[in-house]
């Protein structure tokens, strides 16, 4: 292991694999990561209790959950994965508290308008996340901007104030990008008047939201083109909510299974929100099952939904495909997805249009036996907006080829949980350094490859 390496991991940031084996089991997935820390938000513009269930034990909860805190949220843990959130005596923060979390979430972003709306002020910290794209905050601060805040840089970061209150404006993505959607919903429900939201983004998370913000007294219009109109109101309640089932996670373990030749079955996991993802399972050979929830009948008991995913036998086939925003291809699928087909049979191609640095990830899987080579060129259906900018953002993958275990570093969530998978279906004993990043976005990772029969130990 290179000097290099050792000094970016430390050995107790580590996971040892033993691969080869395929997974087999079963495992369950909660609400979604992109809603719940939003649906923590959102709780800071009720005047009465929120209630939301089925919330994960992950990084990006705890930091949200901290920062709630420190604005004077009291938040307690009710009954297998419940959050109670009391925003009664919502107050000021200090700055070097917030600045904790600098680097731990880019959520205190989405803060800005509930706090404006409560207290009339709010500080920004420097913003973290993945290393994926430059993920600018620009719009955001210019959203903020159209409806009334004032900005001013410090030296720990941003402060905002809106002296004159927040009103409704008309907004345009120059991409509809969920985080700034995220903003506008947030900040326009107790705003001044009516805003106008157009290239919105319409995920499935952001639908929850809205549902969320429904519940507390909003009232918000999802039109056709992407025009979201949010009609502000005086006051909002506290809300009662389960979150839509988290459609990342469900897709990562769908594609270990078939990396490693396995089969898993992803209970909670829902079929409406991933019909992109299952076509494209299935055109690469994969197999799926979907099973419905059903309530308990007659003195049976109930079944709790999900699909069970498998690899039935034979090659995979290699495909052609492209992220983009809602119904497209979600970007957070690609990553895992490559590590299976590495192991189809011809060229897949892979075109990345939503992060321009999402392919990083490819260098560790060719060192460790794949055969994948990036380009700048646009190599999908339709020109994107990086293919003039000098980012290397498509990639071809030839395949199968044969994995071997390495030492890899994870760079990021996603690409973290790729790279598992590739020591899983390698062979031999992989280390993956820096899996504490897996914990932002899976909830008890370790136990559930355990449970899948999977070879992983700590040092």
């Amino acid at each position: 292991m290179s000097e290099a390496l050792s000094s970016q991991k430390s050995e107790s940031d580590v996971l040892v694999v033993h691969g080869g084996t395929p997974l087999s089991g079963a495992l369950r997935v909660r609400g979604a990561k992109n809603l719940v820390s939003k649906a923590m938000v959102a709780a800071l513009l009720g005047d009465s209790p929120s209630r939301l269930f089925d919330v994960p034990r992950i990084r990006d909860v705890e930091v949200v959950r901290g920062l709630l805190e420190l604005h004077g949220v009291r938040v307690a843990d009710g009954e297998d994965g419940e959050l109670i959130f009391d925003p009664a005596n919502v107050e000021s923060a200090n700055v070097d508290e917030i600045n904790v979390h600098a680097g731990s979430s880019r959520i205190p972003i989405l803060l800005c308008g509930p706090l404006l709306h409560r207290l009339g002020h709010a500080f920004i910290p420097d913003l973290g996340g993945c290393h994926i794209g430059p993920r600018p905050i620009d719009f955001h601060l210019q959203s903020l901007r159209q409806f009334g805040a004032q900005i001013e840089k410090t030296p720990q970061g941003l402060a905002l104030t809106a002296p004159d209150g927040l009103r409704g404006t008309k907004l345009e993505l120059p991409y509809p990008s969920v985080g700034a959607t995220e903003q506008v919903l947030l900040t326009a429900v107790l705003a001044e008047g009516v805003t106008e939201l157009r290239n919105a983004a319409v995920e499935p998370e952001i639908i929850d939201l809205i549902c969320v913000l429904q519940k507390m007294g909003a009232i918000i219009n999802v039109h056709t083109s992407r025009v979201i109109e949010i009609e502000g109101v005086p006051r909002l309640k506290g809300y009662v909510h389960r979150p839509v089932p988290d459609r990342i996670e469900a897709a990562s373990w769908a594609a270990a299974a078939l990396a490693t030749g396995g089969e898993v079955n992803v209970i909670g996991a829902e079929q409406a929100a991933m019909t992109t993802f299952l076509n494209t399972f299935r055109s690469v050979g994969g197999d799926f099952e979907i099973t419905d929830t059903r309530p308990p009948h007659d003195g049976r008991p109930g079944v709790e939904g999900g699909i069970r995913f498998w690899h039935p036998g034979g090659e995979l086939k290699a495909v052609a495909l492209e992220t983009g925003v809602h119904p497209g291809f979600m970007t957070d699928w690609q990553q895992p997805l490559v590590v299976a087909l590495t192991q189809a049979r011809g060229l897949s191609i892979v075109h990345e249009t939503v992060y321009e640095q999402r392919l990083g990830y490819t260098a560790a899987l060719n060192a460790m036996g794949a055969t994948i080579q990036t380009y700048r060129n646009c190599l999908g259906n339709t020109p994107c907006r990086f293919g003039r900018r000098n980012f290397h953002h498509s990639a071809v993958i030839a395949g199968p080829s044969k994995l071997h275990a390495a030492d890899l570093v994870i760079p990021d969530l996603r690409a973290g949980f790729s790279h598992l998978i590739a020591a899983l279906a390698a062979e031999g004993t992989s280390r993956v350094y820096g899996v504490e990043l897996i914990n932002r976005g899976y909830e008890d990772f370790e136990a559930k490859l355990a449970a899948l029969g999977a070879s992983v130990e700590r040092p």
